[in-house]
């Protein structure tokens, strides 16, 4: 926690979980920040500004039309003074109205105004958290580089289960602490692969797999949020590249490899994190393949290993992590490819675990290196891939890179 002194706006929209905002902003004052305390009209139903008032002994502002706070223009005084505006919780109502732009209130005017870091702690229903219009929602504000702390799982105030937990107060405080991102990685370039090859078998037909890509998408985010160069060399996808990434679209896995190997001299890390076809066709037919009989014979051969070739490199070679994507033994089969392959780093996953890995918002991670391994649980994949960075970044320090 090496951030201390910092000012820090928080903003509370309408939720339950506003009442776990007054122990955050004791916990922020124990360490010397400065909190000012910027509240919806929502989340008075559920927490007094009175309360907020005590706790942070500033101020709390509600009113974007308060004729006071307005002749020092104070939403734009707010918005210059932070160091940090976190919106916690953050309803998917405000979700949304960040992600157009909508600037109704206080809150959502000052969003606008400051160059500051913005992060957000989302806290709704499961099924809102999952639903389509959500998750578009918190892509959107990804892409633009707001910080996205969690939610967690579990028990939720309405009874049900599962994601939309508004992370709680010393998970906060932590992130809040941390160093300031975009020093992390500045100076680094980053090489990421991500998403699905396809392998054609003729002009309409092809061989893929279920990979989204979200991970490595949400890896090249953070290593943005971290400051680094970014590098993004992705198979086809329907996620939108975070802005300030360089984009190289591909279809197969041999120009992923070529793509690779262009640009993993020039990185100072290099991710993985495609799923990548082991096998493709021998031959690709000119026309469309017609039916003929009830069985078709077509023959594969093996695609280059790519992670394995970046790996190989004798010049300018990057710190190189590699994923497994496995349904069984996959401790075994990991630190076998880790070792096959002279990876610097392994991150597996168990894809057969519902509701986790290929398609899905959350993953589980294990990670491996030569002599140790860390557990990484159940999370959103936008925070699994900022600890894994953090990860990445303890290995290149511990070894003087």
């Amino acid at each position: 926690m090496s951030q201390q002194n910092k000012n820090i706006v928080l903003g509370i929209s309408g939720g339950i979980a506003a009442y776990k905002c007054a122990e955050l902003v004791r916990r922020l004052k124990e360490q010397g920040c400065t909190v000012k305390v910027v509240m919806t009209e929502s989340a008075k139903h559920f927490i007094t500004p009175l309360t907020m008032q005590a706790v942070s002994g500033e101020p709390v502002s509600d009113s974007l039309l308060d004729p006071n706070a307005e002749a020092a223009m104070g939403h734009i005084e707010f918005a210059k003074w932070a160091d940090l505006i976190l919106v916690a919780p953050a309803s998917c109502n405000i979700i949304a109205k960040m992600a157009q732009g909508i600037a109704d209130d206080l809150l959502t005017t000052l969003l606008l105004a400051t160059p500051a870091q913005v992060a957000i702690a989302p806290a709704m229903n499961q099924q809102m958290y999952a639903h389509a219009a959500t998750q578009a929602n918190l892509q959107t504000l990804q892409s633009r580089g707001v910080a996205i702390w969690g939610p967690g799982k579990g028990e939720q105030a309405c009874g049900d289960v599962g994601a939309g937990r508004m992370l709680e107060p010393h998970e906060l405080l932590e992130l809040c602490l941390a160093p300031e991102p975009a020093t992390v990685l500045a100076d680094v370039t980053v090489t990421i692969t991500a998403g699905p090859t396809r392998e054609a078998l003729d002009p309409v037909r092809f061989i893929s797999n279920h990979s989204s890509g979200k991970m490595g998408y949400a890896l090249a985010s953070a290593a943005l949020m971290l400051g680094a160069k970014v590098n993004l060399i992705s198979g086809p996808v329907t996620i939108k590249a975070p802005n300030g990434v360089n984009l190289i679209n591909v279809e197969s896995a041999i120009q992923m490899r070529d793509a690779a190997l262009a640009y993993a001299p020039k990185s100072d890390i290099f991710i993985g994190c495609a799923a990548v076809a082991d096998y493709r066709a021998a031959q690709v037919a000119e026309q469309k393949i017609k039916k003929q009989g009830d069985d078709m014979l077509v023959t594969m051969v093996k695609n280059p290993d790519i992670i394995a070739e970046v790996a190989a490199l004798t010049k300018n070679r990057p710190y190189t992590v590699g994923f497994a994507a496995e349904t069984q033994n996959v401790e075994q089969y990991a630190q076998g490819k880790l070792k096959n392959k002279k990876l610097d780093m392994i991150c597996a996953n168990d894809v057969s675990r519902e509701g986790l890995g290929f398609n899905a918002d959350h993953n589980a991670l294990t990670l491996f290196w030569s002599d140790d391994s860390v557990e990484l649980p159940v999370a959103d994949k936008q925070a699994l891939a900022m600890s894994v960075l953090h990860e990445i970044t303890k290995q290149l320090d511990s070894e003087g890179r």
